[in-house]
Order: structure tokens, then sequence, then C-alpha cells
């Protein structure tokens, strides 16, 4: 029985579950399988992999054939590594507490660098948030700066529209003074 390890399907449409399985290879994609070793979801940043990793590393030194893109999943979990430092084991150039050691210490630089890129896009987000603030706040002065002018042009407007009213009511009521004036002195 030719055995494979591969992704079977499930989730919704557009949203995209695997499970890692152990199939036959005449198996169908969704059919039957022997053994479920692990589950990877693509939708969350970065991919979730939850991986039974010594039933995967069971599986890979079995002979079972992964499919491309669980070897890729198999291979960022440390499997094929660890299959190598087992060989390594087995032909004597090591014994097992060193190459757990080795492994343990790939496994903590991996970890190093996934925490560095996480601090990176989450320094490079409230960058980003903190200029768009900036622009933000120089917009909005700007603005208050224009409503500021419209607002002093308003009043100013409004001071010279009751000048002129003032002045007009001058100039309306001399003239009535004058004939005032003048009416009390022809009698």
């Amino acid at each position: 029985m030719a055995t494979k390890i591969r992704l079977q399907r499930g989730g919704r449409k557009s949203y995209a579950f695997y499970r890692i399985v152990i199939a036959d290879a005449r198996a169908p994609r969704d059919g039957k399988f022997t053994e479920k070793i692990g589950t990877y979801n693509p939708n969350t940043n970065p991919a979730t992999v939850d991986l039974n990793f010594e039933r995967a590393l069971y599986w890979v030194e079995t002979g079972a054939q992964p499919t491309d893109t669980v070897r890729n999943i198999l291979s960022r979990e440390g499997v094929y590594l660890m299959k190598h430092l087992k060989g390594g084991v087995k032909k004597g150039a090591f014994d097992e507490a060193t190459a757990q050691k080795k492994f343990d210490a790939w496994k903590a630089d991996k970890q190093n660098g996934l925490n560095k890129i996480a601090e990176a896009e989450a320094k490079a987000k409230k960058d980003a948030a903190a200029k768009e603030l900036a622009q933000e706040k120089k917009l909005n002065e700007e603005i208050a700066k224009k409503v500021a002018e419209k607002k002093a042009a308003a009043e100013a407007a409004k001071a010279e529209e009751e000048a002129a009213k003032a002045a007009e009511a001058a100039a309306a009521e001399a003239p009535a003074e004058e004939a005032a004036a003048e009416a009390p002195a022809e009698a």
C-alpha cells in the first residue's frame, strides 16, 4: 500500500481549513484515511499548524510520502530535521542528547526569528498609525484655520454692513434734522 501524508479539505466556501492525514494514495482527497496527525489553517497570519510531532515523525520514518505542501509544513515544524538528526544518531555521529540539544537550539532560533518579525510588523503598524494621526492633525489645523478666516471675513462683512446701515441712518437723519431746523426758521 502506497501511503501518503496529505491535506484533507474542510471548512466553508472561500475559507479552507485542512486536516493533515495519512491516507492510501488511491483514496479520494476527502475520503477514507488511516490517521489524522494534525490541522493546517492558512487563513490566519501566519498560518496556524497544529501537528502531532511524534506521529508525523513516525510516518515520515516509515516511508509515507508527503505532498509538496505537507512537506513544506513538516519541514517548517522540524520533522525532517529531527529525522536527519536521528539518522546521525543511528550512524554514531553523535548521541541522542546532542541531537535533542541541536533540535532545541534550532527551534529556539526559529521562534526568535518569528518574534522579531512580529515585533517589526507591530512597530511598522504603530508608526503608520502615528504618521496617519499626524497627517490628520495637520489637516484638521488647516481646516480650523480656513474656518477661522471665514468667520473673521463674515464678522468683518457684518461690521461693514452695520457701519453702512449706521451711515445710511445717519445720512437719513441729517436731512430730516436740516428740514426740521429750516422749518422753524421759516415760521
